[in-house]
């Protein structure tokens, strides 16, 4: 016997024990099932055993090759209907199935013991269900995507429990968490964390209200005894901040005078939050063996994480038939079809750019070049940069008392303003450089030193990527505007240079600016860190008035498209070939041809977060602001196409069972690490889908083409920016000139409240909710 022979022997000798070790914990925890016997030399062909039910339904007993056993309905080459499954590793699914993934009520339990009985979609807990740790904790309440999501009630090992809100995994929102030593608090939570307003009360009865922040009092507070006596005032672990007054009440006997709230600190020091248990795997993550077609199939169809048939090599064939339906018996080639018949009849098509031809396959734009140039020694702007670098430094690091969220209404003064002189030579408040004199103005330090701080910018990080020793880099041609921006090295943040127009409406609404990013968190508004100045000596006497603001786009991901959208048409095209668009093109509405698709409870934020945002700028009487949105495309083929997602109906009743949001390699690292879910915030790295839309050239100003049911899973970013255009005389004018020349609702300068009216009609055009329910519930094949 040869090596070859040999090695094949082994295998097979493997694949036997396997599967008699499978049949046999098979039949220990499913009870004894009859099976077919298995023929030595045709093992693979006859390890199940099927029965028909109806049409092409089937009972079927199956042992996989790996050594997985099913048990169940079977239908069109997938467990479909009651079934289980147990995978050699132990973990085992109970319940309903739908094309190969665990779909609708089931029990998933895990080697460890613990359990999950509930609501299934597309292989995640997601729905209402019970999860029983093997630590003893238990979670009964709801889930999305195998996070536990909406309300619940979690009870620990230890004796405390939780009920309330969660949000990806943590608690987040309204909730009550009682110790087992009977101390309990009831209020706002955030990330797993106390944060927010809440009242915190021991055993022996005294009682905390008030403000919290990271697990502690934070801000204005109430501490109460028992007999009535309390103290009120400002509480912080920083003693310099602490000021308070104590109260004694008429039945205590002598005012305790010498009480220090630290001992409030260090009491709750011990009233730890449980954390969550970790789950090593998720029911997502199993992969289900490979399917061999009953129905003569000559390959193998291997089923991916989250229960989908994973993508190979593409024939022909199957691109011509991929918009023939979508398997419901909906037409979706009809669009198609209707496209290909205007050919026949000679309507001029663009036959090379995609946004007008369905036969086109998406391609990710190719890679451009890093943005910018670098300013270094030589350069026009370099002494403009070190002027920069110098007064950001000297701002930053400029001692100062800390200052609490409230500020005072002269803080907003615009003419609070402070004056830096900065000669070559240095002096006794500035450093020695090589650039010439300037002088420096800061607007308002205060309210953009404590902005910075509301965004949770850390100075020293804020100082390293302006004024570090890598250079800015400057964009390659100013804005339409006529301002010019600068980008850091780290690309975190964006200097834009300001006429003193958009300097006097942003001191101007600088109040209303701070008080609106303050009350949401989640405000899609541009975040803006700091507003100066430099005025160069001499004859000339040249201002250069600049913003400091975050950049919308920066992410570990390749952002592979980049849209601005007003929700107008006239001139919001871009005039390049498409195979001259490269992924940092800034593409317009017109060039826009897709639907962007978020999860229910993200869209029903975003909803509110645009009306808000919309109704501040609508009341700050600004308008020709437009939202950046990027779109990262999280699967592309080796030649460069951009791969779909599952095929859904165009009808707002979507039937797509696709479900996951995220990429099934991203999907299983985050449920690993749910805090990681923290950097997935309302406009930044969100999991979201797109669904492609196509214009026929006929009808090439129309702002939202027609959607084709072809979706892809994307990360994108999105934020309003530009909003400092004030409708003064000049807009007035441009107005009233191009509504002679051309349709009014098409041109970009209207009054505030019409804008704001016209962008967020056109933005709930463009946004949706990605809706989508069983069908095969509908359907009766489950």
């Amino acid at each position: 016997m040869n090596k070859e022979q040999s090695g094949v022997l082994r295998a097979w000798e493997a694949t036997v024990r396997k599967t008699q070790a499978a049949k046999k914990r098979a039949n220990s925890i499913f009870g004894t099932i009859s099976m077919a016997n298995v023929a030595d030399d045709d093992l693979e062909d006859n390890n199940d055993k099927s029965v028909s039910l109806f049409g092409d339904a089937y009972f079927a007993e199956k042992i996989l090759p790996n050594g997985d056993y099913y048990t169940g309905q079977w239908y069109d080459n997938f467990p479909n209907g009651q079934g289980k499954y147990l995978w050699t590793d132990g973990c085992m699914y109970l319940g309903e199935w739908h094309k190969g993934k665990t779909m609708g009520r089931g029990r998933f339990s895990w080697p460890s013991g613990a359990t999950y009985e509930g609501e299934f979609k597309s292989g995640y807990m997601d729905g209402t269900g019970i999860y029983i740790g093997s630590d003893g904790d238990t979670y009964k309440g709801k889930w999305v995507m195998n996070l536990k999501h909406g309300h619940g009630i979690k009870r620990y090992s230890n004796g405390d429990w939780y009920d309330g809100e969660w949000r990806r995994g943590l608690q987040e929102g309204h909730g009550k968490y009682q110790w087992q030593n009977e101390n309990h608090y009831v209020g706002e939570w955030k990330n797993g964390v106390i944060c927010g307003k809440g009242t915190f009360v021991w055993s022996n009865g005294n009682k905390y209200d008030g403000y919290w922040e990271d697990g502690m009092p934070k801000g204005n507070g109430t501490y109460q005894w028992p007999d009535g006596s309390f103290y009120v005032g400002n509480w912080s672990r920083d003693p310099d901040e602490q000021n308070g007054t104590y109260y004694p009440s008429e039945s205590s006997l002598a005012a305790n005078l010498e009480w220090d709230p630290e001992t409030v600190y260090n009491e709750l020091a011990d009233c730890k939050i449980c954390p969550g248990e970790r789950v090593s795997i998720m029911p997502s993550q199993k992969r289900l063996a490979t399917w061999y077609s009953t129905k003569g199939a000559d390959k193998p169809r291997r089923m991916s994480v989250d229960g989908r048939v994973s993508v190979g090599i593409e024939r022909p064939f199957d691109k011509m038939n991929m918009w023939e339906s979508d398997g419901y018996g909906n037409d979706l080639g009809e669009v198609r079809r209707n496209l290909d018949c205007d050919q026949l009849f000679g309507v001029n098509h663009d036959d090379t750019n995609p946004k007008f031809n369905l036969g086109l396959p998406l391609k990710a734009p190719k890679p451009g070049k890093r943005q910018g140039e670098t300013i270094s020694k030589g350069h026009k702007n370099y002494e403009l940069m070190l002027n920069l670098q110098l007064g950001i430094r000297h701002s930053v690091g400029r001692p100062a008392p800390s200052t609490a969220l409230d500020l005072k209404a002269s803080a907003f003064d615009p003419k609070e303003k402070i004056w830096t002189r900065f000669p070559p030579e240095g002096s006794k408040y500035t450093p020695p450089h090589q650039s010439c004199e300037f002088k420096w103005k800061d607007y308002c330090p205060v309210v953009f030193r404590t902005l910075r701080k509301l965004f949770k910018v850390d100075p020293a990080d804020y100082m390293i990527s302006i004024c570090g020793n890598d250079a800015l880099r400057e964009l390659s041609s100013p804005g339409k505007s006529g301002s010019f921006f600068y980008l850091t090295d780290d690309d975190r943040y964006m200097i834009k240079t300001m006429k003193k127009s958009e300097v006097k409406v942003l001191l101007r609404m600088l109040s209303a600016y701070y008080h609106h990013v303050r009350s949401f968190e989640n405000t899609l508004v541009i975040k803006y860190y700091g507003l100066h100045c430099v005025k160069l000596t001499g004859p000339t006497q040249k201002k250069v008035r600049f913003v400091i603001m975050g950049n919308l786009l920066r992410s570990e991901y390749t952002v592979h498209r980049r849209f601005d959208l007003k929700g107008s048409s006239l001139g919001r095209i871009t005039e390049k070939p498409e195979s001259e668009i490269d992924d940092t093109t800034i593409l317009k509405d017109l060039d826009l041809n897709f639907i962007f698709k978020l999860q229910k409870a993200w869209f029903q934020e975003f909803s509110r977060q645009i009306d808000r945002d919309c109704e501040f700028l609508e009341q700050e009487r600004t308008m020709d602001y437009s939202l950046l949105v990027g779109l990262h495309f999280r699967e592309i083929s080796t030649n460069g196409e951009l791969i779909p997602c599952e095929r859904h109906t165009t009808s707002g009743n979507s039937e797509d069972e696709s479900g996951p949001r995220l990429s099934r390699t991203d999907v299983d690292q985050l449920l690993l690490d749910p805090k990681r879910w923290a950097s997935i915030k309302l406009g930044a790295n969100m999991p979201a889908r797109v669904e492609r839309t196509i214009r026929k050239p006929e009808f090439e100003l129309q702002l939202v083409g027609e959607q084709t049911g072809e979706c892809y899973e994307v990360v994108m970013f999105f934020g309003i920016i530009d909003i400092l255009q004030d409708y003064d005389i000049t807009k007035k004018l441009e107005h009233a000139y191009k509504s002679i020349h051309y349709d009014p609702t098409s041109i970009s300068a209207v009054d505030p409240k019409q804008y704001s009216k016209r962008f967020r009609d056109f933005i709930f055009k463009v946004f949706a909710e990605d809706t989508w329910q069983v069908s095969a519930l509908k359907r009766g094949h489950i």
